[in-house]
């Protein structure tokens, strides 16, 4: 499918009770392409009325989708998983011209993000309590699982598929009903995933994807329903500490995966050559606008040298492009906003006394464009080391110490991935233990995976997403005293 053929054929609608609607007043927002800047298609702007339509039709919904066998959740979640296989191609496509990313980083996260509804459709199944005598002898504990109730998603512009399947995936396969509300910047994917789903037979109600521009105004009103009962969010700590306070006044049940700042530890035992295509997956993925990319890499004094000479030859091979042109490897960024946070992180390291290795410098033309950069021997008050710069920048500091290379990577108040890379497998594990992250990469530079619990600490979030713990997120534990 070509691209205007492929945009025509998403739904612009909100996807509300089983049906697309118009938004209340027919009033729409417009999606753009970062590689131009220019408007892609308009899509329903959902209005606060019209989320308490979708919360109604997931109230009404509950009941029959919680008593719905499990093998029978789990079938629908795969015959999407199924869908969503099918048409890879027109998923990819679609999130790089909404999204910015280059294709075969949309095409890796197609895989990805469908994985998920393939994990929980086996997860349903495996939904257990426990039936034990008191210790005591005064009778029977029975321990049941049941599901939250009505959730509330609120996904990220990143990874527009894989966030939300993350998300829908196990709420679905719990038995929960849930409203989802996609980043404004790339809506139409989970607008196309929502087609899906309805022509898989899943139940009107179930799920509702509710774009708008109006995000405080839409979701506001849901945080204060005492019907609403649950609160999933992926994005940044500063709006996830804020809907924490909102969530707090209904007393929901709440998991954030929020910012990072991951460290890159590379110890002089290391192997360079891996440790360097290491360090391109765990900065370059998703043009760097990932919240387990790595930020700061920490590398030690005897190797600094050779590493960044190796790290600034193999990204300066980089092309930087249209997400739609085959040569491109490295998209633009999502909006003018995102280009003009990297420009100013990077600006201020350089005039803090980094040293510009390659790159650095905002291309001229249309598009959201920042080319891959590496700035070395980054002084610590620079805010690069601080803030999460979401972009196509390595900052190199060096160390002497083990304990130095600890201290520098903890100190960040974020907390959800880190990279170490050592050949000493004590090291490695002492490390790994010292570290204040929820997720460690061992001589890797990818640390996702449907299999695993994903999530952070500090001020990355709250709870796990993904791995056989992902679907207690949505679940509550029942006690149950028989005698």
């Amino acid at each position: 499918m070509d691209t205007t053929e492929l945009i025509r054929s998403v739904p612009t609608d909100l996807f509300l009770g089983g049906e697309w609607v118009a938004a209340e007043g027919k009033a729409t927002f417009p999606v753009h392409d970062p590689a131009t800047g220019q408007v892609l298609t308009e899509v329903a702007d959902a209005t606060a009325n019209d989320a308490a339509r979708a919360l109604d039709a997931a109230v009404a919904a509950g009941g029959e989708w919680a008593a719905t066998a499990p093998r029978q959740r789990g079938e629908l979640l795969r015959a999407v998983f199924d869908k969503i296989t099918a048409r890879a191609d027109d998923f990819a496509l679609l999130m790089t011209l909404e999204m910015g990313k280059a294709l075969p980083e949309s095409r890796s996260e197609v895989t990805y993000g469908a994985e998920f509804l393939r994990w929980f459709s086996e997860e349903a199944v495996r939904i257990a309590g426990r039936y034990t005598p008191a210790p005591g002898g005064t009778g029977r504990i029975m321990v049941t699982k049941q599901p939250v109730g009505p959730c509330l998603a609120i996904t990220p512009w990143n990874f527009p598929l894989a966030m939300g399947t993350r998300k829908i995936g196990p709420a679905l396969a719990a038995g929960c009903t849930m409203l989802v509300k996609p980043a404004s910047e790339t809506p139409l994917t989970l607008l196309l995933l929502a087609e899906l789903f309805a022509e898989a037979g899943l139940p009107a109600g179930v799920l509702s994807v509710l774009p708008t521009s109006d995000a405080g105004g839409v979701t506001g009103p849901l945080l204060d329903d005492p019907r609403l009962r649950k609160l999933t969010f992926t994005g940044s700590t500063g709006v996830g500490r804020s809907l924490a306070e909102k969530a707090g006044r209904s007393l929901l049940r709440t998991s954030l995966e929020l910012g990072g700042n991951a460290p890159f530890v590379v110890f002089e035992d290391a192997d360079l050559d891996a440790a360097v295509e290491g360090a391109l997956a765990a900065k370059l993925r998703n043009g760097g606008e990932a919240c387990t990319a790595a930020n700061r890499f920490h590398v030690a004094n005897s190797v600094r040298e050779e590493f960044v000479a190796k790290l600034t030859e193999r990204m300066s091979t980089y092309r930087l492009g249209p997400g739609t042109d085959p040569d491109s490897t490295l998209g633009p960024l999502v909006n003018a906003d995102q280009r003009d946070t990297v420009t100013t992180l990077v600006g201020d390291a350089v005039s803090a006394g980094a040293k510009l290795r390659l790159g650095g410098e905002t291309p001229e033309g249309t598009g959201w464009f920042y080319p891959a950069t590496v700035l070395d021997n980054v002084p610590a008050q620079a805010r690069i080391l601080r803030e999460e710069v979401f972009g196509p920048v390595a900052a190199v500091t060096g160390f002497d110490s083990e304990e130095e290379a600890i201290a520098a990577a903890n100190a960040t108040e974020y907390g959800l991935a880190a990279y170490i890379f050592t050949r000493d497998l004590d090291r490695a594990l002492r490390v790994s233990t010292a570290l204040e992250s929820g997720i460690v990469g061992v001589n890797r530079g990818v640390v996702s995976d449907v299999a695993a619990p994903f999530g952070g600490v500090k001020a990355s979030g709250l709870g796990r997403e993904g791995g056989s713990e992902g679907i207690e997120e949505y679940l509550e534990t029942k006690y149950i005293a028989l005698q």
